[in-house]
């Protein structure tokens, strides 16, 4: 096992242009599962390429347990790496497969064994060990892929996108397992996910990348409740935070026909006389006085116990539609209006201008991130 620093390391593909990986520094504990998200084309794959050896580090430095591997030949590193595709030998068994590093490596016949019998023991591999790869579920051959990386004990696991081959039941039960087994093995392991869901069920802390460049580490819990810019609140979470700006005035906001105070002054740190307000869907309510926010419901999806409408607020800009969480059994039909209000103890509010949080700490050197961030992350997944 073994502590990984990124050391200000840049990747540059095309001498002039925007760094695929800009200045990243990241220290990463022993032990600890990080998970690198972002939207496509963030650099997070670039990222762990780096670290794995596959990508030129054209400045700073790649550190693996305090020794500088920047420029180490990836088979010198000491990580295993599990792709997205598996990339299994097709005409070998699982034994065969899960052994062949070993094999390489001139491990004797007998460790090799042993080693191979270890790890399938922990994956519930063992009635497969003579299979070949096209007689097993896509999970199973992600086991197998996880089960090539575990025999060879390195001091770093690295995952790209493992699980998106996966149908969806079977990613929330293999996530699940991947988890709990690194946490087993207790080995260093940095996974790359565009799956924000995955990031925060899987992390021990989550690293968020927007253009190469990093957003906010942190656990999965203060990135939900204390997003330090106004990208990082539009990404993390699901459904959606809704974010739009509203105009100030003194201590209050207004919004709709009403004004909601927001208490400890948060608001005269802002600049200019209008701010970005971000409300999550659980911590808005429909109003019973006809005060508020008016919307209009687009779409109203039923989940059981709980229901979220979405819709277009009257007299605001917003650049998604408005989410709501209400109770399930009594959901507002499609095309009723609505009267919306925040619970003002957990709003989130950001500079107009910078992006930068304005209500609690945030980490030092937080990127600066604008609301047409979030536009063109939106427009990027439709």
């Amino acid at each position: 096992m073994a502590s990984v620093t990124y050391d200000f390391a840049s990747r540059v593909y095309t001498p002039g242009a925007r760094p695929a990986i800009n200045k990243l520094h990241l220290e990463i504990t022993d032990g600890e599962f990080l998970v690198l998200v972002g939207p496509s084309g963030c650099g997070k794959s670039t990222a762990l390429r780096m670290l794995a050896g596959l990508e030129e580090v054209n400045e700073g430095r790649i550190l693996i347990g305090g020794e500088d591997v920047s420029h180490v030949s990836p088979k010198d590193r000491d990580i295993a790496m599990v792709f997205q595709n598996y990339a299994l030998y097709p005409h070998m068994s699982v034994a065969e497969n899960m052994g062949f590093a070993l094999k390489i490596a001139g491990v004797s016949k007998e460790e090799r064994a042993e080693r191979v019998k270890k790890a399938a023991e922990i994956l519930d591999l063992v009635p497969y060990l003579d299979r070949k790869p096209k007689a097993l579920s896509g999970g199973q051959r992600q086991r197998v892929a996880m089960g090539r990386a575990i025999v060879r004990s390195p001091k770093v696991f690295l995952m790209d996108e493992p699980l998106s081959n996966l149908d969806a039941k079977l990613r929330v039960q293999t996530r699940t397992q991947i988890a709990a087994l690194t946490r087993q093995l207790k080995t260093t392991t940095v996974y790359v996910t565009h799956d924000q869901v995955e990031a925060m069920t899987m992390g021990d802390r989550v690293a968020v990348l927007k253009d190469g460049i990093l957003q906010q580490v942190d656990s999965p819990r203060n990135l939900y409740d204390t997003p330090a810019n106004v990208f990082v609140a539009g990404f993390i979470g699901s459904p959606a935070m809704s974010l739009f700006q509203v105009a100030k005035t003194g201590d209050d906001i207004i919004l709709g026909n009403d004004r909601f105070t927001i208490p400890g002054g948060h608001l005269s740190k802002g600049s200019g006389d209008k701010v970005t307000l971000g409300v999550r869907p659980e911590d808005m309510e429909i109003s019973t006085d006809g005060t508020g926010l008016p919307m209009v419901v687009d779409v109203v999806e039923e989940l059981g116990a709980d229901a979220y409408i979405y819709g277009t607020p009257e007299g605001i800009h917003t650049f998604q539609p408005l989410i709501v969480r209400v109770d399930g059994r009594r959901p507002p039909m499609k095309g009723d209006k609505v009267f919306i209000k925040p619970n003002v103890d957990h709003v989130h509010l950001f500079d107009v201008e910078t992006g930068l949080r304005l209500n609690g700490a945030i980490p030092e050197n937080t990127p600066h991130a604008k609301l047409a961030d979030v536009e063109a992350l939106q427009d990027s997944e439709e």
